[in-house]
C-alpha cells in the first residue's frame, strides 16, 4: 500500500472514530439533560449553538453565498426531518437505554435501501433485501415482544430511524446541487427557527452546571459533523462504513459508565445482527433501475 494512501486512510478512519464518539457523547448528554428539561428546549439550544458557531466560521469566508441553494424546498424538508429525528430519538432515550436506542436508529441504512427504489430510482439487489429483513429481525431480538423494551416508547426510536432515512435520502439529492456547508448550515437554521416558535412554552432556566453541559452539547454536535466531513475527504464511504458501527460500542460503554446500564445477551445478539445487516447493505453499490 502506498504510504501516502495509507496515511490518508488512517486520517479518515481516525476522523470517523472521533465523529462517532462525539455522536455517542452528544446522545448521552441529551439523555441526561432530558431528565431535567423538555426535549424541545434541549434540541433548540443545541441547534442555536451549532448554527451560530457554523455561521461564525462560514460567513466570513463565503459571505451571503453560503445561503444560496437551488432547492429551497428540499432544504426545508431536510431541516424538518432533522428536527423530527432528534425529537423522536431523544424522547425515546428518556425511557430506553442508550445502546439499544442507538442500535434501533441504525436501521437507517436498511430503510434507505427500501426507499431508494421508489425515491431514487435505484435497483435493490436480493442480498440487500435479505439484509433489510435481517436488520428488522435484529430489532425484534432487542425489543423481544413481551419484553421490558417492547413498549410504545420504543416506536419513537423506530420513528427516528424513518425520519433519519428521509433525511439521508434528501441529503443525497441535495449533494448534486448544493455544497455540504450550505446544506448543513441551512438545516441547523431551519431547525432553530422551527423550534423558536414553541421553545418559549417549554423554557426552564438551566443551572450553571447544566448550562455548561448544554453548551458542550452544541459544540460536540458541530465538531462531530466537521470530523465526519473531514473523514470523507480522506477515505471513501464504503471504506468508512464499517467504522460507523463503532458508535454502538461507544454508546454501550458510555451507557454503562454514566447510566450503569449493561445490555443483556439478547441486546448484544440484536446489535450484532443489525451491524451485520447494515454492513451487507453498505457493501453493495447501488444500481440505477432500468
Amino acid at each position: 500500500m502506498n504510504p501516502t494512501f495509507r496515511h490518508q486512510l488512517l486520517q479518515g478512519i481516525l476522523c470517523m472514530c472521533g465523529a462517532i464518539f462525539l455522536f455517542a457523547g452528544s446522545d448521552a448528554l441529551s439523555k441526561y439533560l432530558a431528565g431535567f428539561y423538555a426535549v424541545v428546549m434541549i434540541i433548540w439550544i443545541r441547534y442555536v449553538i451549532h448554527s451560530s458557531l457554523m455561521l461564525a466560521v462560514l460567513f466570513p469566508r463565503s459571505g451571503f453565498a453560503i445561503f444560496k441553494t437551488r432547492n429551497p424546498g428540499l432544504q426545508l424538508l431536510r431541516g424538518l426531518c432533522m428536527v423530527g429525528t432528534n425529537m423522536f430519538f431523544i424522547s425515546a432515550l428518556r425511557y430506553i437505554p442508550l445502546a439499544e436506542g442507538t442500535a434501533i436508529v441504525y436501521l437507517t441504512p436498511l430503510i434507505v435501501t427500501m426507499l431508494s427504489g421508489p425515491l431514487l430510482g435505484e435497483r435493490v439487489r436480493p442480498l440487500q433485501w435479505f439484509a433489510v429483513s435481517l436488520g428488522f429481525i435484529g430489532v425484534l431480538v432487542i425489543l423481544r415482544p413481551g419484553g421490558a423494551l417492547f413498549t410504545p416508547v420504543s416506536l419513537l426510536a423506530v420513528g427516528a430511524a424513518f425520519t433519519f432515512s428521509l433525511y439521508q435520502i434528501i441529503t443525497r439529492k441535495l449533494n448534486a446541487t448544493d455544497s455540504s456547508a450550505t446544506t448543513n448550515l441551512l438545516s441547523g437554521l431551519i431547525g432553530s427557527a422551527a423550534l423558536t416558535f414553541i421553545a418559549p412554552f417549554f423554557w426552564q432556566t438551566p443551572s450553571a452546571h447544566h448550562a455548561i453541559l448544554l453548551l458542550a452539547l452544541g459544540v460536540s454536535a458541530l465538531l462531530s459533523h466537521l470530523l465526519m466531513t473531514e473523514a470523507y475527504h480522506h477515505a471513501n464511504p464504503a471504506t468508512l462504513a464499517p467504522f460507523t458501527y463503532g458508535q454502538l460500542i461507544f454508546a454501550g460503554l458510555i451507557g454503562y459508565l454514566i447510566f450503569g446500564h449493561v445490555p443483556d445477551l439478547y441486546s448484544f445478539i440484536g446489535i450484532a445482527i443489525i451491524c451485520t445487516s447494515g454492513i451487507l447493505v453498505l457493501s453493495q453499490k447501488p444500481r440505477t433501475a432500468a
